[in-house]
């Protein structure tokens, strides 16, 4: 098999009502793309039958996307998910997409242009740039409250960016992997720890407006939330005692082999 150019991941957790209908739809989707691409569904700790619904659907797909679903207990969150997946992509671009498919499969293209094109090394999904292309909206307190997270976390980390918490982002894995390896977070702030590393890496960053939909039965609630809250100070802490130091060097001299060199005399 070819090495797959797209290492898409979905973290699950609990969710063997919906994740086999979203599976049909991402499977369906790649296999119309003239690249080869493989899906890893991460299973984190689930209690139903949430592993048996993936290997189920992998086993009766059709075409050449290749699939697999790494497994284990218990449950550690949707950021310990993601850096699984991460860490065992074998495609040069991975992309993580909540299992509800809130950002249809479709947006793919959004993400993935700016990094083929050699201008991103990271592009992340947006519902704050351009609020028309949100279909279904949260409920109005769930909103608010993810706006309110979002100023919060530009206060304590500096980041530009108006949304970091939409699950839909793509990473070039060759000079992204140092920092799945030093990520630490396991719950609600695990966007913003990633983000963050690689804005202080130099990394090229583009936060993409795409369509999003709310779905029924999100697992954030109001302890998820105050949770991030805890995170980003975990990880104002960590920073500030140098963990992420030796990583933030690595993924500089990665990017650094990755980009070409100015021809000689060039202006």
């Amino acid at each position: 098999m070819q090495t797959p150019l797209v290492s898409l991941l979905i973290p699950a957790y609990n969710e063997e009502a919906r994740l086999g209908q979203s599976l049909e739809k991402v499977l369906a989707y790649l296999n119309a793309q003239p690249y080869p691409s493989e899906v890893l569904v991460i299973d984190d700790g689930s209690t139903d039958d949430t592993r048996l619904v993936a290997e189920t659907g992998f086993a009766a797909r059709t075409g050449q996307v290749a699939a697999r679903v790494i497994s284990y207990q218990p449950n550690r969150g949707k950021g310990y998910a993601v850096r699984q997946g991460l860490l065992a992509a074998q495609g040069q671009i991975a992309v993580f997409s909540d299992a509800d498919l809130s950002t249809p499969i479709e947006e793919l293209p959004k993400l993935l242009g700016p990094i083929l094109a050699g201008d991103y090394d990271v592009v992340f999904g947006s519902r704050a740039l351009d609020r028309s292309l949100i279909g279904v909206h949260q409920p109005w307190l769930r909103e608010q409250s993810g706006r309110f997270f979002n100023l919060v976390t530009r206060a304590a980390t500096g980041l530009p960016y108006w949304d970091t918490q939409c699950g839909f982002k793509a990473f070039r894995l060759a000079v992204c992997r140092p920092l799945a390896e030093a990520a630490a977070l396991d719950r609600f702030g695990f966007d913003v720890e990633l983000l963050l590393l690689a804005y202080r890496a130099g990394l090229r960053l583009r936060e993409q407006p795409v369509c999003w939909n709310d779905a029924a039965g999100s697992k954030v609630g109001l302890l998820s939330g105050l949770n991030g809250f805890w995170e980003l100070r975990q990880l104002r802490h960590r920073a500030g005692q140098g963990h992420y130091d030796a990583a933030l060097q690595a993924t500089r001299l990665a990017a650094a082999a990755a980009r070409p060199t100015p021809a000689a005399g060039a202006a």
